[in-house]
């Protein structure tokens, strides 16, 4: 009997129903009202991104000679055309959850966003005045006339056009129909005029808010006293992201993709969103100066890049946002004095944003500044602004320590921030490593050499599910080991020897290190409870990733579950593995959670024969992180430190207040059940954690 081929999810469309979770959360009366909005500002942002890098990489697919394009398995332009259908429903529901369920809210909280048409003339007065004042000298429009041959749209900028017709008797001109005519654009100042937003003056209790957009087109005709006739008009663009094609496809047949794309436009155009009433004289004017066609074009709404929402104005109430959660005090590490001292003594693992990531920045400021402390080795994928990590690690350098810093300079939308960073720290002394082009390295690690009082050398380390971000690490939950534990800090040492000389591949016992130990190191694991599982054992795998992409690896979850694994999942992203087939995964069971903070960390937990294995690791379990990528997966050996992991994952596996299931629907409790979610569970436990502590 033939079995059947084995079934998996779109990427993409999982992708898709991930962001279909974020605007669940938008259209919940039970997140407070200003998170809603956030929510939806933050769906937004995603599915930019998403426009940037997977839409315009089908789009460079559907370019390619037709025997390169059946190589790749499914059609690019099917995979395309399912992926815009899916989008354009997706944006239906969101303009159906802002205008529908948002502004009515904000409306009964006494709120009011207005348009342009909506207000009294006694606004329209204060805002004219306010765009004199505060808008008018921000404001350059560029004509779209035979003068200006081409015309280069910013990514992610929102850019309003004028249409201008009707010329005033005072010009003088005749007044045929097109001669007149003039098409303006120009960049909506919104860095410049300090944010998306104008508050307009408070009427009693009620309070209103307006677009900067509408403040421009309230002042338009004074812009423009030549015409009788101004109309204003906002477009978008989104850039190809110029996503590496290597994460698609590799070998031979990526020769003859670099082949067929070699002449291709760098930051093609991905997509343009523009304002359905948009005078036809005014998109075809845009098409022409920019070379943008109709495959590029998308209809959107009277406003663009709703990520802007994220500075809508605050009003000052508690109960419009999420109830405040400082950062907690760690149990095992001391608030003053020595964070080397206490590593000596004891692992201790970091919960950010539950905890306070300041224990990093902490401990580099430490090693920069101890007489003993001879070398620092780090890498970085993405870093905060004003780096407080990269300060740390200037001073060390300038201390005349040995600075070792792996810079990425492909993380993707962060190559800028990285290029400045690294050449602050070379012109300090420190020996950067760039990595070569055909992999990324996206690994955590610290490591920091010290000579003690006894005149031997020891290794302090820290590994880590997130980046070295101090921003980040306040919205992202992450878990981070600190050790001096020789069986790890020494095999951090090797693979920050390989990333120094990209030859010697190291031999590693505990780590599971890719692009060349991780999947083997996988694979061995998921024979292992294979094994178990036919013997009769309990067997069971537990992973908790952003993304489970990899066919090879869905295979084996596959294979595990048909030999009786129990396999759960907790997949807060891209899950292109579908539980619950006959034959396939009958013992799979999948989840996801989204919630105030977003899900970063990733963990493996394996029963092996009632002698649990534990790993906590950087890489989600796709095909560039297992094969294209530095990544590591490192074990918590420490008994207790293990059983604190296991916590936290156990109130993820038992969340019935924000866990979807595979199809997205929320898992409600069981009978008996009370509610349990996952973030705030884990906030108390980690709350307590002294005190149960000092009990022991």
């Amino acid at each position: 009997m033939t079995k059947p081929p084995m079934k998996t999810l779109s990427r993409d469309l999982s992708w898709l129903r991930f962001n279909a979770r974020v605007l669940q959360e938008a259209q919940s009366n039970a997140v407070p009202l200003l998170e809603r909005l956030k929510f939806l500002a933050i769906f937004s942002s995603n599915l930019d991104e998403f426009f940037k890098v997977r839409v315009a990489t089908l789009r460079r697919l559907t370019k390619l000679k037709k025997k390169t394009r059946a190589r790749l398995g499914e059609s690019p332009k099917r995979q395309l055309k399912a992926v815009l259908a899916e989008v354009t429903r997706q944006q239906e529901e969101f303009g159906a959850t802002f205008r529908g369920q948002l502004l009515p809210e904000l409306n009964r909280h006494h709120i009011h966003l207005l348009s342009e048409a909506e207000l009294s003339d006694k606004q329209r007065e204060w805002t004219a005045r306010y765009f004199e004042k505060n808008v008018r000298d921000l404001l350059s429009p560029v004509a779209l006339d035979d003068t200006l041959h081409h015309l280069f749209l910013k990514d992610q900028a929102v850019y309003l056009t004028f249409f201008l017709s009707q010329p005033t008797a005072a010009t003088g001109k005749a007044k045929s129909k097109h001669a007149d005519e003039r098409v303006l654009i120009m960049e909506l100042p919104t860095k410049r005029h300090g944010g998306r937003f104008v508050r307009l003056p408070d009427e009693g209790e009620e309070r209103y808010v307006l677009f900067l957009d509408d403040v421009i087109r309230v002042g338009a005709a004074s812009l423009f006293p030549a015409y009788e006739q101004v109309e204003v008009n906002a477009v978008k663009l989104s850039r190809d992201a110029e996503l590496d094609i290597e994460e698609e496809v590799s070998g031979d047949l990526m020769e003859k993709i670099r082949s067929s794309l070699a002449k291709r436009a760098t930051g093609f155009p991905a997509r343009m969103l523009f304002d359905p009433t948009m005078p036809a004289e005014v998109l075809r004017a845009i098409k022409q100066k920019t070379g943008i066609t109709d495959e590029e074009l998308v209809e959107g709404s009277r406003y663009h890049n709703f990520r802007d929402f994220f500075g809508f104005p605050d009003f000052g109430e508690a109960d419009f946002h999420y109830p405040a959660r400082p950062a907690l005090p760690h149990p095992t590490l001391p608030r003053t004095g020595s964070l080397l001292a206490a590593i000596a003594q004891r692992d201790h693992l970091l919960h950010p944003p539950y905890q306070s990531f300041d224990y990093v920045t902490r401990l580099l400021r430490e090693a920069a500044a101890d007489p003993r402390v001879s070398g620092i080795s780090i890498t970085l994928y993405r870093v905060a602004s004003k780096s407080a990590v990269v300060k740390a690690l200037l001073k060390a350098a300038k201390n005349g320590k040995q600075v070792t810093v792996v810079v990425e300079l492909k993380a993707r939308f962060d190559e800028e921030s990285n290029l400045f960073w690294a050449d602050k720290l070379k012109r300090a002394g420190a020996h950067v490593i760039f990595t070569p082009p055909e992999f990324k390295v996206h690994s955590k690690l610290l490591l920091i050499t010290r000579r003690e009082a006894d005149e031997t050398t020891r290794r302090y380390g820290y590994f880590s599910t997130g980046n070295f971000n101090e921003s980040t690490a306040d919205l992202y939950t992450d878990h981070g080991l600190f050790t001096a534990d020789e069986r790890l800090t020494q095999e951090s040492a090797a693979v920050f020897e390989y990333l120094r000389d990209q030859t010697t591949v190291p031999e590693l016992h505990q780590l599971l290190v890719a692009p060349f130990g991780l999947r083997p190191g996988l694979n061995a694991l998921i024979d292992y409870e294979i094994k178990q599982a036919k013997k009769g054992h309990d067997a069971y795998i537990i992973l908790k990733v952003n993304a489970v992409e990899d066919e090879a690896m869905i295979a084996r979850l596959y294979e595990a579950s048909h030999a009786g694994v129990r396999v759960e999942l907790i997949v807060r992203g891209i899950g292109r593995l579908v539980p619950g087939q006959p034959g396939f995964s009958e013992n799979i069971s999948q989840r996801g959670i989204v919630d105030r903070f977003l899900e970063h960390s990733r963990v493996y937990v394996f029963g092996h024969g009632g002698e649990e294995k534990v790993y906590v690791s950087s890489a989600d379990w796709m095909t560039r992180n297992l094969d294209r990528r530095v990544e590591v997966a490192f074990p918590i050996l420490n008994d207790e430190l293990r059983a604190e992991v296991r916590q936290l994952l156990d109130f993820q596996r038992h969340d019935n207040v924000k866990a979807r299931d595979f199809e997205n629907a929320f898992i409600p409790a069981g009978e008996g059940e009370k509610p349990l979610r996952a973030q705030e569970a884990t906030y108390a436990w980690l709350k307590g954690q002294k005190r149960r502590l000092a009990k022991k």
